[in-house]
């Protein structure tokens, strides 16, 4: 029973996966395609930003985002300190405040490389300083587009942006408790959590705080 129970909510979960971010892609398209022309028009180089992430069972996939900095800006630190950061072009200033920027991983929800609801997924640089109980927990699922600590921290850039050593800051600071969060979620996942925090992200975002 307790196998059949897992399954369902996988399956369930799974299905609500497909359906959302499908629906969204289809919904969003003209919107999609409208945020890409402006990208195009502000600054010369590709649309769609790829960064390596850490997914499910310690592997790595690619991320898809909207470009919101200059090419090559990620190699002058992981760490962004919000819309002020040089690195941000004008368009990226306004796609990272409402957090459209986002939108291209409904194609990674889809293709079953994240989930709606799910950890965040980092880089490995912040993987590997996981304790390895964190590490065993938290890459034992899908990552995705919103969780809890996504819900905390909606002012992270904020955060950043005033602390003197920003990368230490969020190495201390702000991913022990990410970690926590995350670890309570899949500690306690259930089909019930995954739509509490899908409904509570809409919530934030519909309220402007988020």
């Amino acid at each position: 029973m307790i196998r059949l129970t897992g399954f369902i909510r996988k399956f369930l979960i799974r299905f609500f996966d497909i359906l959302l971010s499908l629906a969204g892609l289809i919904l969003l398209l003209p919107f999609l395609i409208l945020i890409s022309l402006a990208i195009l028009a502000d600054f010369s180089g590709p649309v769609i930003f790829r960064q390596t992430r850490v997914g499910k069972n310690n592997i790595d996939f690619t991320l898809l985002k909207f470009r919101t900095m200059h090419i090559g800006s990620d190699k002058k630190g992981l760490i962004t300190i919000g819309r002020q950061d040089q690195r941000v072009t004008s368009i990226g200033k306004f796609l990272r405040k409402f957090k459209l920027d986002e939108l291209p991983q409904l194609f990674n929800v889809l293709s079953g490389d994240m989930s709606i609801v799910g950890p965040r997924p980092e880089v490995r640089h912040y993987t590997k300083l996981y304790s390895p109980a964190a590490q065993m927990i938290i890459l034992s699922v899908k990552p995705g587009i919103t969780d809890n600590a996504s819900i905390e921290f909606s002012n992270e850039n904020e955060l950043l942006s005033k602390a003197n050593d920003p990368e230490r800051y969020y190495i201390e600071e702000i991913m022990p408790i990410k970690i926590r969060l995350n670890m309570i979620y899949i500690e306690n996942l259930t089909f019930g959590n995954y739509l509490r925090i899908l409904f509570k992200t809409v919530g934030k975002v519909l309220s402007g705080r988020g």
